[in-house]
């Protein structure tokens, strides 16, 4: 109900300035306005007049009611408005429809171990193509006797293992099923991911085969040491340019795709850092460059044959890459890779490359100066390591020849460099800070 006094606010202003009433705001002085009855034919007039003025009165009322009081009934949301909020969720729908068939279970033993049933290692893979092979993890497949491959609908299956690789920890394993029973992902590729973007992780966490997680990108140019994963002891290599992700990983997961929002592999989960083993909301992927790199050698060769320099560095992490000792060593640039080592032997010796000279204390932990600062390859600059060794990785193959330029003692230099094999260990001495040679 509209409170009198506003009705009568509303009213008054249908009378022109030199009629409306003095005390709009009382009923009794409006009552009073109107003509007095002379007789019965001007009572009639009078009393239309009457009406008319309640009807235009009742008419204001009604106005001023629908434009100041507020709704207090409920409003349905707008059909598209409801369309924009479920089109994520129809998009992760989607895509689970359509990749969901090609993710496996991945299962591990070692024929000899006593309780092999509970010792074997569990995981995820993906359908490469539909000859039958499955990309899955180097560290699920290693050293087995005995895989075994379960595919989306149930059908169980032997697998055979084609390669591994345990610097990238990627692995491919092949079954002979029905060309309709494969359903192939697409791998695409890594370089342009941005931190924000969606990532969609397929795999079988704790044996909850085809379940799907959610998040963003968290972090790219990551470095993980495979051996670690692997458990072979080798500490020599790392694997560059991992992506970091905050979708939750479990045991299980590892192995399975990582997936964008058109649906393309972009990268493959392989660890998750936890203290508990729980999900913590970081997770590691192999970045789908890198594979498109190995799958080739996998298949063709059962190895890879990685490009090498023989190089050594410091341990970027914590505030010790080229950008975090800049200052400290009065370094040219902010950019760069220093130089700690230099294999003997190697294309980096053999090219002229030179390895620290002497030890500085910088916040409490020596740092090997004087060695040479690599800051671009091939004209690409790089702002540290992990960028220098995912170039190698992806992008060069043994015996190719690449241009350095290198700021040694604050003057620029070019050389060039012709790549070899990475070797199998590390017999060789390194020549640098570390050694009098």
């Amino acid at each position: 109900m509209v409170p009198m006094a506003t009705c009568w606010r509303a009213s008054s202003s249908m009378y022109p300035p030199s009629s409306a009433p003095n005390n709009a705001s009382s009923p009794r002085r409006y009552e009073t306005a109107l003509p007095e009855r002379r007789n019965a034919g001007t009572s009639t007039t009078g009393l239309m007049m009457a009406l008319c003025a309640c009807a235009l009165l009742l008419t204001a009322c009604s106005f001023d009611f629908a434009a100041t009081t507020p709704a207090t009934a409920a409003t349905a949301t707008p059909i598209d408005l409801s369309a924009i909020a479920d089109a994520e969720y129809q998009l992760l729908a989607e895509i689970y429809e359509r990749a969901s068939p090609a993710v496996v279970i991945i299962e591990a033993q070692r024929t000899g171990d006593e309780a092999a049933a509970e010792t074997a290692r569990r995981g995820a893979g993906f359908v490469y193509d539909q000859l039958g092979h499955i990309i899955t993890n180097a560290h699920l497949v290693n050293d087995a006797d005995a895989i075994g491959v379960t595919l989306g609908k149930g059908l169980a299956l032997e697998a055979t293992l084609v390669g591994a690789d345990s610097f990238s920890d990627v692995a491919i394993v092949k079954i002979s099923a029905p060309a309709e029973r494969l359903q192939p992902l697409r791998i695409g590729e890594s370089a342009s991911i941005k931190v924000g973007q969606r990532a969609i992780a397929i795999g079988n966490p704790f044996g909850l085969n085809s379940s799907m997680t959610a998040g963003i990108v968290s972090g790219i140019g990551r470095t993980l040491p495979s051996a670690e994963l692997i458990g072979s002891g080798n500490f020599a290599y790392d694997n560059p340019a991992i992506i970091q992700i905050d979708a939750p990983l479990y045991p299980g997961s590892s192995g399975g795709p990582l997936l964008d929002s058109r649906g393309l592999v972009f990268g493959m989960t392989t660890a998750n850092q936890s203290l508990t083993g729980e999900s913590a909301g970081i997770g590691f992927a192999v970045p789908a460059d890198t594979m498109r790199r190995v799958i080739p050698d996998l298949l063709a060769a059962g190895w890879v044959d990685y490009a090498w320099m023989g190089i050594s560095v410091m341990r970027e992490a914590g505030g010790y890459g080229v950008a975090g000792l800049s200052a400290a060593l009065d370094l040219p640039t902010e950019r760069g890779v220093l130089l700690r080592g230099v294999t003997a032997g190697s294309p980096a010796h053999l090219a002229g490359l030179r390895g620290g000279s002497r030890l500085v204390d910088v916040r409490g932990k020596p740092v090997c100066a004087g060695g040479d600062l690599i800051v671009a390859i091939d004209g690409i600059h790089f702002d540290n390591l992990d960028a220098l060794m995912a170039y190698l990785v992806q992008d060069k193959r043994p015996g190719d020849e690449v241009r350095l330029l290198v700021i040694r003692e604050r003057r620029t230099m070019e050389m060039s460099l012709q790549l070899a094999s990475r070797p199998a260990s590390d017999a060789a001495p390194t020549l640098g800070c570390d050694t009098t040679s």
